[in-house]
């Protein structure tokens, strides 16, 4: 065989084992993590989103997490966190967690959940709660256990904390302070049955359209209406063209603090605990945070005349056209023991 093919033929073998080795390292990143910053393999990265900035509520609360794993773990660990959006919205980092691969902990509303577990959106359902003391003691407790069970069972996402706790009204570019006035509404909702059910009894007209998408939606007309929690409507600045506030607080939001079984179950068992322990405070922590500061940021923004701020009088009347659509959508999705679990708290 002449000396050029064997030097050719070696090169072909050569470049076939960089190809595997290449692969091969892409594929573990996937299911381990990014290398360590010092190089050490031996230093467990994990990576964190939100849609945030670093002033968010949300953002805030996963890094309160971070800061509570390392305080319970004594081993080396370290954090990667994209925000505004980096690396996609909350469903993508669902997704990602489910898969085990570029997100492994962030905080998500439970709609994107529905996918895998019909119950979830009821974690988060209108008119759920009574008050903010209701719902902080549901939270506290194990009511939404079953829910959680089913989310790790079938999307392998574990759900270590609950954050939220910002009341949810609506974001018009028109005052609306009655029924009259709602009627028709062409409102943005979010991807779950439920929430279309529930504002079509109150008599609205939603439609399903991405969070990125609201403002625009809005702008040109698409829509006259979505509705959010002040972190959202200052973060997003919803305000610009949506300055009629109608309080109809539909909704005390939760919103689970998660985390990627794939990547749990690699990890070390004290590093386990140091996060199912971290999850449960830190997502206290968020309710906290984003409970108190809620009406002192919708406050600040009135007075400041970035929106206007109209209670709507008929609360009663949504609560009364919301309960039967409530209990009916518990039967539906065999959730009828998680929905008297929560409304049996006192």
């Amino acid at each position: 065989m002449k000396l050029t093919t064997i030097v050719v033929l070696l090169c072909c073998a050569l470049i076939v084992a960089i190809i595997i080795l290449v692969a091969r390292s892409d594929g573990s990143r996937d299911h381990q993590g990014a290398a360590s910053k010092d190089g050490s393999p031996d230093t467990v990265v994990l990576r964190g989103a939100s849609q945030f900035d670093k002033d968010h509520a949300f953002t805030r609360t996963i890094l309160k997490f971070e800061k509570l794993v390392r305080k319970y773990y004594d081993g080396p660990v370290e954090f990667e966190v994209y925000l505004n959006s980096e690396v996609g919205l909350e469903k993508d980092y669902f997704a990602y967690m489910s898969q085990g691969i570029s997100v492994d902990y962030g905080i998500v509303s439970p709609a994107h959940m529905s996918t895998f577990s019909a119950g979830a959106p009821l974690i988060d359902m209108p008119f759920l709660f009574r008050d903010i003391d209701h719902w902080n003691k549901v939270l506290d407790g194990d009511a939404f256990q079953p829910i959680a069970d089913e989310v790790r069972q079938k999307a392998d996402v574990m759900i270590v904390g609950y954050a939220g706790g910002g009341t949810r009204n609506l974001i018009v570019n028109r005052p609306v302070t009655n029924m009259a006035e709602l009627k028709g509404l062409n409102l943005r909702v979010m991807g779950a049955p439920i929430q279309t059910r529930i504002f079509q009894a109150l008599q609205a007209s939603p439609s399903v359209i991405s969070y990125n998408e609201i403002y625009n939606a809005i702008q040109t007309g698409v829509i006259d209406a979505a509705e959010n929690e002040a972190a959202g409507i200052q973060q997003m600045k919803f305000y610009e063209v949506g300055p009629e506030i109608a309080l109809t607080k539909h909704a005390i939001t939760v919103r689970p603090l998660c985390f990627s079984g794939k990547t749990f179950r690699r990890l070390p068992e004290d590093l386990q605990s140091a996060i199912t322990r971290a999850g449960r405070e830190a997502g206290a922590y968020g309710r906290h945070l984003e409970s108190t500061e809620d009406a002192e940021i919708l406050a600040r923004m009135e007075a400041d005349g970035l929106l206007r701020l109209h209670p709507f009088t008929q609360r009663e009347e949504l609560m009364r056209l919301a309960d039967p659509v409530k209990a009916a959508y518990a039967r539906e999705i065999n959730a009828e023991d998680v929905f008297s679990r929560v409304n049996a708290v006192q």
